[in-house]
């Protein structure tokens, strides 16, 4: 795709990222979007069929950039508990991090991406699966090696442990100091993974 293409691809779907995220979906017009990106509606349609085509783009690009965030995480890298531990620290900052410089991306994916998709409604549970496909990984990986329970379905608490990351970083949407729940936040996590799934 000539580059020229991809620039202009891009320029709309954050311009579409930041309305849907302030109004919401259903709420959001091409006029809404159009404005936003100082163009006119026939901009849309040489790269977009419609509203719903840009929401769909705009959630795999979400989705693609959370991807970027774990991409330098190994899941099965940590070969000791202290590796691990900390892995699981990092892992959580990144997340923390891109929250609070993203919360427009945030928003969509927390809030919007089920009700975006008429004409495949299952792209949200898809994209759960394959995010708890990678946490299971690592959680595998644990049980592998003796960090944590072997008698609990990977895939599973993946599901699990990531439904807690999802719930604590739509919370720091909604609080004045996201920061000041940093610790707690990921400490949290830390500590039922460790004492509730922990092998001793």
């Amino acid at each position: 795709m000539p580059k020229g293409v991809v620039d202009k691809r891009e320029a709309i779907l954050r311009a579409a990222g930041k309305v849907f995220a302030e109004r919401g979906y259903h709420a959001t017009g091409i006029s809404d979007i159009a404005r936003e990106l100082g163009a006119g509606h026939g901009t849309f349609y040489r790269y977009f069929t419609n509203k719903e085509h840009i929401a769909r783009s705009v959630v795999a690009r979400a989705l693609g950039q959370v991807m970027d965030t774990l991409s330098d995480e190994n899941p099965g890298s940590s070969e000791t508990l202290p590796e691990y531990r900390e892995q699981v620290r990092r892992i959580g900052h990144n997340l923390f991090d891109l929250v609070v410089a993203e919360p427009a991306l945030c928003r969509i994916l927390f809030y919007d991406a089920i009700a975006i998709d008429r004409a495949e409604p299952d792209t949200a549970g898809r994209a759960m699966e394959a995010a708890a496909a990678y946490t299971a990984e690592f959680i595998r990986n644990g049980q592998d090696r003796g960090f944590l329970r072997r008698d609990l379905d990977a895939h599973v608490v993946g599901l699990a442990v990531n439904g807690m990351i999802v719930t604590g970083a739509a919370r720091l949407l909604h609080v004045q100091d996201p920061d000041s729940l940093r610790g707690p936040w990921i400490h949290t996590v830390e500590t039922l993974m460790f004492h509730g799934l922990g092998s001793s």
